[in-house]
């Protein structure tokens, strides 16, 4: 491929909209362009990069035995209503008619489809286990499409699914993709960890994620010394053991004016009412925070939550809890229709379902028996101290929604957790049966007795993995490609205006080439070596072969991307050097 044919024009400065070092790098190096929000179009640099990833993942796949399929985008609405994910998509969902009327949908995932044509195929345990997956367009409507491809509305995706007649064989399936997805990440070069995840709307038991780990990274997850790790949605709180409560005075209100904050409270609590054993602290106070959960069939529902008041409401942990509904801040006209609630100083004096405005009432799971706390007395510029749970007060239960932080223990017990970011990559689950029992998928077992099928779903982010790697892979030049992926094996860069230069440079791409190492020749004859050098650096590809002034010593310049090292080879040995 010659530089002067490619359909390529690179970038000096980064697009407005770019947030991301693989979003500024990809479109400045003319591997992709904009055509809306999150939608992009892929140029000829940016298909081989993707074409390369697709090999490794089916290479990986078919290793395992996966047989690759490739449904439509373009999706009927009824099997979707089976599983209930036409509602529970919500607004993420692309909805519409045909011609005729009839409801479609473009496809988001494709589980109810990989169910169907199973069921339409196959009706006996002799049958199974079966693999089956597909590379293809998905189509999600982000209410936010950031950062280029790694968060837009259509991408190219991986999802595979597996068959089997019981439990056994699920576990069997689910680790030999858990096994292949590690083959997969070690092959794209990713720095990443596989951690505990919640199912979400997918459902099913044991589920884990890939993250590349990158600190533009949208996902937090934790690790420990001991080698837990888990995206901060899947963390459990180590709760304390219930405590005894009898020397514990009577819950009493006292006036606390103009402390609508924790931070004003705690210094009100430790001036006016202050402990004989320790200052106040937030850890303290039972803070109540009031949400309301808007879910798809239309539908709302108000949800108070009880947290400890130095910790904050984590919204995707609140969300994982309260999935399908989304979560919206409590408003002006939702108070106005719960005028027992006051603002800045509610408590559970009037939440929970048995209580004056029936709003559920879920806590913090370190709210347990007999915790003493400070929290709203439900009358303006007041508050209870010492009010016992399990004594003064009940909730209807309890959610994980507070904050995770640094040093916080681990659930299983093997240390403090240190937080990080990542960009999800990956994502494995045992579905169990929840698509098999709504769709109908049984075979007859070897009694001859009907059995629902059990399913696992693995999921990559094939277009993703483009820009997961930039984001592990770059520097202030350019892109800096893991050999594995790059576009081309060989940048070839004629430095000069010399004939003898260009032909020499046209007769080592064609050794090279012949030799199969597949070579991007910039033979632009009026572009100086300053601009092409730059492009080189920035389009990233490993090895860049500059032909130059050291031809008249017989020798050309071969420089590795990514550590910057250079050294002259001689022209007869170029192509077994690179080989």
């Amino acid at each position: 491929m010659r530089m002067s044919r490619l359909f390529v024009r690179t970038l000096r400065d980064d697009p407005a909209d770019a947030e991301v070092p693989s979003h500024k790098l990809l479109v400045r190096a003319g591997y992709v362009r904009r055509v809306a929000p999150g939608i992009y179009s892929w140029l000829p640099l940016g298909l081989r990069v993707l074409a390369k990833v697709e090999a490794i993942v089916r290479e990986e796949m078919e290793a395992i035995g996966a047989q690759e399929v490739r449904f439509p985008a373009l999706l009927p609405r009824e099997p979707y209503e089976a599983s209930n994910r036409w509602t529970e998509y919500g607004p993420n969902l692309f909805r519409l008619q045909d011609r005729r009327g009839t409801d479609m949908l473009l496809g988001p995932t494709h589980e109810e489809m990989f169910t169907l044509l199973v069921k339409d195929l196959y009706s006996s345990y002799k049958d199974l286990p079966l693999s089956l997956y597909q590379i293809q367009t998905k189509y999600r409507d982000e209410a936010r499409p950031r950062a280029g491809i790694l968060r837009g509305r259509e991408f190219i995706m991986k999802d595979s699914y597996s068959f089997d007649i019981d439990d056994a064989g699920l576990e069997r399936s689910y680790q030999a993709h858990r096994a292949a997805y590690v083959r997969i990440f070690d092959r794209l070069g990713f720095d990443y960890a596989v951690v505990q995840a919640d199912s979400g709307a997918m459902g099913g038991s044991a589920s884990e994620e890939f993250l590349v780990v990158a600190d533009t990274g949208e996902d937090t997850f934790v690790r420990s010394p001991g080698g837990y790790a888990a995206n901060v949605e899947a963390v459990t709180t180590v709760a304390p053991d219930p405590q005894p409560y009898d020397g514990v005075p009577a819950a009493h209100a006292e006036q606390t004016p103009d402390t609508p904050t924790i931070e004003t409270l705690v210094d009100h609590l430790n001036e006016r009412f202050p402990r004989d054993d320790r200052a106040w602290t937030a850890a303290d106070t039972l803070k109540n925070v009031l949400v309301m959960l808007r879910y798809p069939d239309g539908t709302s529902e108000p949800l108070a939550i009880g947290i400890p008041g130095d910790r904050e409401v984590d919204t995707k942990r609140l969300e994982t809890q309260v999935a399908p509904a989304d979560v919206e801040p409590f408003g002006e006209a939702d108070f106005e229709r719960y005028p027992d609630l006051v603002k800045g100083y509610i408590g559970p004096g009037v939440l929970g379902s048995e209580n004056a405005t029936g709003i559920r009432y879920l806590v913090d799971p370190r709210v347990v028996q007999g915790t003493r706390w400070v929290t709203g007395a439900d009358t303006p510029g007041s508050h209870v101290i010492d009010l016992v749970a399990g004594r003064d007060f009940t909730a209807d239960g309890t959610i994980e929604a507070a904050e995770v932080r640094a040093g916080d223990p681990a659930p299983d017990g093997s240390g403090p957790l240190e937080l990080a970011r990542g960009i999800e990559m990956g994502h494995v689950f045992q579905l169990g049966r929840k698509y098999a029992e709504a769709l109908g998928l049984k075979v007859l077992d070897e009694n001859g007795k009907l059995v629902t099928v059990a399913m696992g779903s693995y999921g990559f982010g094939v277009s993703r993995a483009v820009a997961a790697v930039i984001e592990n892979s770059y520097d202030d030049k350019g892109i800096v490609w893991p050999a594995a992926i790059a576009p081309f094996d060989v940048h070839l860069v004629v430095a000069g205006k010399d004939p003898a230069q260009f032909e020499a440079a046209d007769d080592l791409v064609a050794q090279l080439e012949a030799a199969g190492v597949e070579v991007l020749y910039d033979d632009r004859p009026k572009v100086s070596p300053g601009v092409k050098f730059k492009d080189a650096e920035l389009i990233g590809i490993p090895t860049i072969v500059v032909v130059g002034k050291g031809l008249a010593d017989g020798v050309v310049e071969v420089k590795d991307r990514a550590t910057g090292d250079r050294r002259d080879v001689p022209l007869a040995d170029l192509v077994t050097t690179l080989t």
